[in-house]
């Protein structure tokens, strides 16, 4: 039976984000939690090569500081079959190389693999590097920015977004791919997935569990500070003495601050 691990990350709901006026930095404290659009396309298409090939168990795995049970539940009513969360105060602060590292402690524990798939980045932070950083650690071949997946045997055949065209690269597994958001439609489980989502595992483990010494996973990257862009209205009311004297105004407008052409 085919082992798939997928790697899910809990991230603040970007569109719901507030920001303080005053300071322009981002309010976080109160900004719901979910999981990160790219991680819940590359969930889905775990799920579906285990539909298509049938015997394979999917797996789901999360580093956090913060409680992710409503996370884990999700992923599990929309059909992973068992869900790992490493929780440990200690990871607050962690960067992109101490999660590559949790994680592949993480993966090493759970056991034999023959596919890890990741998002190509999360929402939050978008620095895309986790999945690379992850493949090196676990010593096999990644195919980042898949856009369509494929099984045969023991090789994983995947199309590739790049620049200005598609390639299509096959690999020997074990080995890591990161998705992008084209690759699917992730669905909306039903109320009988949810209910049978509670009686599935949930294993937790701490640092302590993985023997991950904390020199280890120390942030490697100082973020200085994180704040809005810098936004300036001009408060410019446009007036007419009907809509069409109004949309010509506007037109000229537009067209002198070079926001439309000629």
């Amino acid at each position: 039976m085919k082992r798939i691990i997928v790697c899910l990350k809990q991230a603040v709901d970007v569109s719901q984000l507030k920001v303080d006026p005053a300071t322009r930095h981002l309010i976080t404290a109160s900004a719901p939690k979910k999981i990160s659009d790219f991680d819940k396309n590359a969930l889905e298409e775990a799920i579906r090569i285990k539909e298509k090939i049938g015997e394979a168990e999917v797996c789901t795995v999360t580093v956090s500081s913060e409680d992710a049970k409503a996370v884990l539940r999700e992923a599990l009513a929309i059909g992973a079959d068992k869900a790992y969360f490493v929780n440990d105060t200690g990871f607050q602060d962690v960067d992109t190389s101490g999660t590559a590292c949790i994680l592949a402690e993480s993966i090493k524990k759970i056991g034999a693999f023959d596919l890890v798939v990741c998002g190509e980045s999360s929402l939050d932070s978008f620095s895309g590097l986790v999945g690379s950083r992850l493949a090196e650690l676990l010593n096999v071949p990644q195919i980042t920015s898949v856009r369509k997946l494929s099984m045969e045997g023991d090789v994983v055949i995947a199309e590739r977004t790049l620049e200005d065209a598609y390639e299509t690269v096959k690999a020997r597994m074990p080995a890591l791919i990161t998705v992008t958001r084209e690759i699917n439609q992730p669905r909306i489980p039903s109320l009988m997935m949810i209910m049978r989502a509670s009686k599935k595992e949930i294993v937790t483990w701490t640092a302590a569990d993985l023997n991950l010494p904390k020199e280890k996973i120390d942030a490697k990257i100082e973020v200085v500070e994180v704040v809005a862009p810098k936004t300036e209205r001009k408060k410019i009311m446009i007036t007419g003495e009907n809509v069409a004297e109004i949309a010509e105004k506007l037109a000229k407008a537009l067209v002198q601050e070079g926001v439309v052409g000629r």
